[in-house]
């Protein structure tokens, strides 16, 4: 193939991918708006430029050369570069919502609903980071923190999710060991480090007397929860972040008794900083999906 001299025109380059897709010179006027005869004169003022056929004539359509089709590919790859890079720079404005959040909430409570949050705010990018003590929430005043607590948080907005409720439940299987499902307090007991050790509170709300201490202690809900479906132990489950767990029956009560308190999660932002519309947009999306 002789070396080009300069770059071919653009309209040329788009009549040649057209052509090569519909490899018919008449299909692909259809889909540029350009007839025939100004099809064939793009696709020979191209090949004239190159000095490379591109096409083989046929009586029904046209064929790629050996030089036609080893261009092809470089051509549309420079097309879907340009229309990333337009898409990009002109198109819809994507807004940037950065989210910290335990991964206990993370996993349990939003990841579920995020195919619900693409549909309704399309246009958000949300950038999701986790944290494991409080101290990963220290020095940054952007976006949102999902905080666990009674509230308020100082120097912080906050917006309440959830409220915790404990009930302790155990893998199916775990309860076929035992000789009366009344006696699970028998079994392993997984406890949850910090706010969540409730142990203690709710044997003493159910008038029963308290096991040995915690076989298991971990410092995520999230990986005790795993632990009790994997068939670990008993775990207290905290609802609403447990509720798939209950309802799928990969985790059963183990008592109607629910203990309650002021605990749940907050959706929270710095105090008096102007929230951007994206960001409103996601704090009322997240509200919504709370208030369900």
């Amino acid at each position: 193939m002789a070396e080009a001299t300069r770059l071919p025109p653009l309209v040329w380059l788009r009549t040649f991918e057209a052509c090569a897709r519909h490899l018919n010179f008449t299909s692909a006027g259809a889909e540029l708006g350009l007839t025939q005869a100004a099809v064939s004169q793009h696709i020979r003022t191209l090949e004239a430029e190159l000095g490379a056929r591109l096409f083989v004539r046929l009586r029904r359509g046209v064929e790629l050369t050996a030089e036609g089709g080893a261009y092809l590919p470089h051509i549309q790859g420079v097309f879907r570069s340009l229309a990333r890079s337009t898409t990009e720079l002109f198109g819809p404005r994507v807004g940037r919502v950065a989210l910290r959040s335990p991964i206990s909430f993370s996993l349990l409570w939003l990841a579920p609903r995020l195919s619900r949050l693409r549909q309704a705010l399309p246009q958000v990018r949300l950038e999701l980071s986790t944290v494991h003590v409080p101290a990963d929430y220290a020095g940054d005043q952007e976006g949102f923190d999902i905080r666990f607590g009674i509230g308020p948080f100082e120097g912080r907005e906050s917006h309440r999710l959830t409220w915790e409720r404990l009930v302790p439940a155990a893998a199916p299987d775990l309860l076929h060991l035992l000789d009366d499902p009344a006696n699970w307090p028998h079994l392993p007991l997984l406890s949850v480090a910090g706010a969540r050790e409730m142990w203690p509170d709710w044997f003493a709300r159910a008038a029963l007397p308290l096991p040995p201490s915690a076989s298991f202690v971990f410092d995520s809900f999230a990986v005790a929860l795993e632990a009790a479906r994997a068939g670990a132990g008993a775990v207290l489950a905290s609802r609403p972040l447990a509720d798939a767990a209950l309802e799928e029956g990969t985790l059963v009560r183990l008592s109607d008794l629910e203990l309650t308190g002021e605990c749940g999660h907050f959706i929270t932002h710095a105090a008096g900083r102007a929230l951007a519309a994206h960001e409103q947009a996601m704090l009322d999306w997240i509200l919504g999906e709370a208030a369900r």
